[in-house]
């Protein structure tokens, strides 16, 4: 994704007809060092619903800081490129890595993986080029191209074992976990 990743917006003129407000790569990269993960936020919503008011113009929703989960009865999407991982991860390599993407395990546990995370979100993941395995605290499932995935709150890695980049679009909703 060094070329990073072309988004349209759309939205409406003062007479309310549509219009393209944006088109060109998405601003919002970052460069994981640890890991070679590449993430593009492509928007982010702050309301569930979205609120759909041009007036004023279109403001980047997609620009600064965005936290691994949706925000708060909002939601983010993304396209991430996994960049194949290394075998063989020291503990010291793993501690880095699970920090640098934000996983914290739950308390008494110890994570089958150190990219193991959890949002308190729905996530609508689309397998777009390349294959990786998804674990699970028991269990793990092997995607490629074209293949979905409904992740719904639940401790995950993404595992990039096929030794060539994969690359995914994910929604992630924020969602209520019942107790």
């Amino acid at each position: 994704m060094a070329d990073g990743v072309r988004r349209v917006v759309t939205g409406h003129d003062k007479d309310g007809n549509a219009i393209i407000v944006m088109d060109g790569a998405a601003p919002n990269v970052r460069v994981r060092k640890e890991s070679g993960v590449v993430s593009t936020v492509m928007w982010r919503e702050f309301a569930t619903p979205a609120v759909l008011d041009d007036r004023g113009g279109v403001k980047d929703l997609s620009l600064g800081e965005v936290a691994l989960s949706a925000p708060v009865n909002g939601s983010v999407f993304r396209i991430v490129e996994f960049a194949p991982e290394p075998e063989g991860v020291s503990a010291a390599d793993a501690e880095r890595l699970a920090r640098e993407i934000g996983a914290t395990p739950q308390a008494g546990r110890t994570l089958r993986h150190p990219s193991i995370h959890r949002t308190d979100s729905i996530d609508y993941v689309v397998i777009l080029d390349g294959e990786m395995d998804m674990l699970v605290d028991e269990g793990e499932v092997h995607v490629k191209a074209g293949e979905v995935i409904i992740q719904r709150g639940t401790n995950h890695a993404w595992v990039n074992r096929s030794g060539k980049p994969c690359r995914i679009a994910i929604v992630l909703i924020d969602a209520k976990v019942r107790q």
